[in-house]
């Protein structure tokens, strides 16, 4: 395998590039970005960058591009699988003898027109932090993890903030027990939680100025921001009988066809227990699956198959929490610390044990939270 192009400028496109030199391939690594940035870490757009204590050279992955290709402005449209051709937005084609999928995902929209605000990218979170500097008031859409992190970067910066959601926030990615922690704490700090089953509607120009919920009630703001979730950048690939809207389905090892593999947030794969295919929207599921992914490429069925690791970390609201784990509907076991005391090490049981363990506001390595989540 001569020549692999990596379609995706995201930290899964570079950890798969990496990872192929590490292997030994000495061929041509071309990433191709769409993004006029050099790769960035996504996770602190939400909160340090938002917040203006991070730049974005400070969030730059360190040497990316400097044993490979990377193109930036570099849009793929289409991809032809008998000729092995990516299609670039400026008609040139770029030939691949091995291709990585690695286009991750865009914001979800409730409106189909740009009037809408998100915050999936670089530019989205210079251009929200901008517009922060002079508002006085913020309405979140969507009271998940991002959702969630937003509000609490902007009241912090002093914008009153209201969010609201069809279900009670953030219980969907964090369980019942620590979601009421959770809000509780937004709610000590004067932020709104409203949850409108029955959704809402967008009102005003551009931008959107308001939200209309079920019960007729309009709600205004500086600033409307829409955090609903995301969709798979899965255009480029029709035509070839990889993709779906949900995602591009892969085998274990990421495999989606002959010298064909996708992995991050466009990627559907096996999760390794039940075999049941998930998407998993996860910085540390986009690493694993790029080093699965990179290795198949290049031995096949040498390589280990995808086994996934559970992990992510949030901080809002005073909450610096990390998560090994999915966490169950119960309530946990204080290993250390306790929620009063600002400062805790938890755990979550399943049927068969341990299923999750959770530290807040408490440096701990991650492989020792990942032994204590598996019950080791």
């Amino acid at each position: 395998m001569r020549d692999i192009v990596i379609v995706g400028g995201s930290i899964a496109a570079v950890t798969a590039a990496d990872t192929l030199r590490q292997f030994g391939h000495e061929g041509g690594i071309t990433v191709l970005s769409a993004e006029k940035h050099a790769p960035y870490v996504r996770p602190p757009l939400s909160k340090a960058v938002l917040k203006g204590t991070e730049a974005p050279e400070t969030v730059a992955i360190a040497g990316a591009g400097d044993d490979w290709a990377l193109r930036l402005d570099a849009r793929a449209v289409g991809v032809d699988p008998e000729r092995a051709r990516v299609r670039l937005e400026d008609g040139e084609e770029v030939p691949y003898d091995g291709l990585i999928i690695a286009s991750g995902a865009r914001a979800r929209r409730i409106l189909a027109d740009s009037s809408e605000s998100t915050i999936r990218d670089m530019d989205d979170a210079l251009g929200l932090q901008s517009r922060m500097a002079s508002a006085r008031s913020m309405i979140v859409v969507g009271g998940g993890f991002l959702g969630m992190e937003v509000a609490s970067t902007a009241q912090s910066l002093g914008l009153s903030v209201t969010v609201i959601d069809m279900i009670p926030h953030l219980e969907r990615q964090f369980g019942p027990y620590l979601a009421e922690r959770m809000t509780t704490a937004a709610r000590e700090r004067g932020v709104r939680l409203l949850v409108e089953p029955s959704g809402v509607t967008l009102v005003g120009g551009d931008p959107i100025t308001g939200v209309l919920t079920g019960d007729g009630v309009l709600h205004e703001a500086d600033i409307v921001i829409s955090a609903v979730g995301d969709v798979p950048n899965v255009e480029w690939l029709a035509g070839t009988g990889w993709a779906s809207p949900a995602g591009v389905l892969t085998d274990r090892r990421t495999r989606v066809a002959p010298g064909v593999v996708a992995i991050g947030d466009v990627a559907i794969v096996p999760d390794g227990v039940s075999d049941t295919p998930r998407r998993t929207p996860h910085w540390n599921a986009a690493i694993d699956q790029a080093r699965v992914g990179a290795a198949a490429l290049l031995t096949g069925d040498e390589a280990a198959p995808y086994a996934p690791r559970p992990y992510f970390w949030t901080d809002q609201w005073g909450l610096d929490m990390k998560i090994c784990g999915s966490i169950g509907e119960g309530s946990p076991e204080y290993v250390e610390g306790s929620w009063e005391d600002g400062t805790a090490v938890i755990r979550f049981h399943g049927e068969a044990g341990p299923v999750a363990a959770v530290s807040v506001n408490r440096r701990m390595p991650i492989p020792a939270l990942r032994k204590l989540a598996a019950g080791v």
